[in-house]
């Protein structure tokens, strides 16, 4: 089972991605835009892993407080281009916390150093062949009090993300 550990969305967030997705193909971008019900803020891939329990276990260790980030740009890496996040001291101590109990459960994952992003589109090309960033400026603000372990299928039409299980922010304990 193909895992991996995400922010999703609201309806309202990924309207507004999604019509960031569209301006950029009105400037010519083509390649394979993320449909809208994949969009997502990927926290840790796990990849291959038979046991989603334990991940879920792993996350439900890791208490959070819920936080809000905001796209800040767009930026293109090869042939990627996506929405950079903030990169918000709440999320980036959530993400070290997370991976940190993932590794001592010895659960795998990919360690590449955490870059808070939105994959927009892959295999970019540009119609015109020139390769300009667009001059679109986003305005998306994203709450975040769910974190979710996530499916991945190859489906028909492409990836098919299935949330398998979630945490809520935990309630503090008072004494």
């Amino acid at each position: 089972m193909r895992l991996f550990i995400a922010v999703n969305f609201n309806e309202a967030v990924v309207d507004s991605l999604a019509g960031i997705q569209e301006e950029l193909k009105e400037c010519g971008m083509e390649g394979n835009f993320t449909r809208p019900e994949n969009l997502h803020l990927t926290l840790a891939f796990i990849g291959e892993y038979g046991n989603p329990q334990d991940i879920l276990d792993a996350m439900e260790s890791v208490p959070f407080e819920p936080f809000s980030l905001k796209v800040t740009g767009l930026r293109h890496d090869r042939d990627l281009y996506f929405a950079r996040t903030e990169e918000q001291p709440a999320l980036l101590s959530y993400v070290r916390r997370l991976r940190r109990a993932l590794a001592e459960q010895g659960i795998p994952f990919d360690r590449k150093k955490f870059s808070p992003h939105i994959t927009l589109i892959r295999k970019v090309s540009f119609r015109s062949g020139e390769s300009r960033i667009p001059d679109v400026t986003p305005d998306v603000e994203i709450e975040v009090g769910r974190i979710s372990l996530m499916r991945s299928e190859r489906g028909k039409r492409g990836m098919i993300y299935t949330e398998i299980g979630y945490v809520l922010k935990r309630e503090k304990d008072y004494m």
